[in-house]
């Protein structure tokens, strides 16, 4: 079963992705603030994109970084980009006027933000790159992004996820980081034994959204060393409930021992960061190096007051390289064509409001 011996095991691993939460919630240095000029800037690449989407052969879709020109604020978040990349794993902008923007501009302009950081990549069988989380009144849905549960940790199926903030919960709805090479330096302090499971490949469930030829699940190890670098893919609800596929081999005791202390790390304070979004705030995080989760929210009874978030799924061409096994997730490694979810007759749509009959 194990698929490394511990005296193989990666050495403990420093730097600026090796955070603590408490630390830098204390410091703070992680969020970045927009000038004036700066949002102005975007508008201005806002409005000259709406102007070309009255042409009905031009879609959302096909904007590209060129179609939307940032030359001050560009260069700025390119060093942004790089410290998500290469740094601590997020970074929070605050905030974008989003009150005084129609639902058009604000998909517009946050559409062209993330063009910035790598190109869109498909969320779901509907082939949304950009998406829409919110309570959809369906507490039973594959997905939980349109439920009000609270998520657990987890990683998204790209490179970088980014997310806007257009209204906030009645109660709850925080946003949860912690970094998985933490996590991993914890384990390899505490329990090295357990971290060979942790490296051997672990079915997924892929929830129904199955490309053609593969299986219900994808089996990637949580954790993966490659060229130098430790990358982390987990959820571990999908992981519990891909048991229930067929030639899915239950638990072993070794390997819930090692998920459920992967999962108790992720959910201590000493290790974790929450944070509140405000309207017009934009994060963007690495899901190479971070886990994400969100607490469970009470909503406004307002339709027009319900948490939304605007969601991106970004593959960056100067992404790290991953091990082959990723293809089976990602569709391939190739840095700025990977991620996302593709099935046979999938279209890219951009829709900027929450699409009716939105499935999981």
């Amino acid at each position: 079963m194990p698929a490394i011996a511990m005296d193989d095991l990666p050495p403990e691993i420093q730097g600026p992705s090796a955070w603590y939460g408490p630390d830098l919630d204390a410091r703070r240095d992680w969020i970045e603030y927009l000038s004036e000029s700066e949002i102005a800037e975007i508008e201005r690449a806002t409005n000259c994109v709406i102007g070309r989407l009255n042409d009905p052969k031009v879609d959302l879709v096909s904007v590209v970084k060129q179609d939307f020109p940032l030359p001050t604020l560009g260069p700025r978040l390119e060093q942004m980009q790089t410290e998500v990349l290469t740094g601590r794993g997020f970074l929070l902008i605050r905030r974008l006027p989003v009150e005084r923007w129609s639902k058009l501009q604000r998909a517009v302009s946050f559409f062209g933000l993330g063009t910035h950081w790598g190109k869109t990549r498909s969320q779901n069988v509907q082939g949304h790159v950009l998406g829409h989380v919110k309570d959809l009144g369906n507490a039973n849905a594959p997905r939980l992004y349109t439920t009000n549960k609270r998520q657990g940790y987890h990683t998204d199926s790209c490179d970088i996820v980014g997310l806007l903030c257009l209204q906030t919960a009645k109660a709850g709805g925080l946003s949860s980081l912690v970094s998985s090479v933490t996590i991993y330096n914890e384990i390899r302090r505490r329990r090295p034994d357990l971290l060979a499971y942790l490296f051997a490949p672990i079915e997924t469930d892929r929830r129904g959204e199955v490309p053609k030829g593969e299986k219900p699940y994808f089996s990637i190890p949580v954790f993966n060393w490659h060229a130098g670098q430790l990358s982390a893919i987990y959820q571990r609800k999908y992981i519990d409930d891909a048991r229930r596929l067929p030639g899915v081999a239950p638990f072993t005791a070794r390997q819930k021992e090692a998920l459920d202390l992967l999962d108790e790390l992720a959910d201590d304070p000493a290790l974790h960061l929450r944070m509140e979004f405000l309207p017009g705030d934009v994060q963007f995080v690495h899901n190479h190096t971070i886990l994400h989760d969100r607490t469970a929210f009470e909503d406004w009874p307002e339709p027009d007051r319900k948490r939304h978030l605007l969601r991106l799924w970004l593959a960056p061409d100067n992404a790290r390289p991953l091990p082959a096994v990723f293809a089976e997730r990602f569709g391939s490694i190739t840095p700025g064509c990977r991620g996302g979810v593709m099935v046979q007759g999938t279209k890219l749509i951009a829709p900027h409001d929450v699409p009716s009959g939105t499935g999981p």
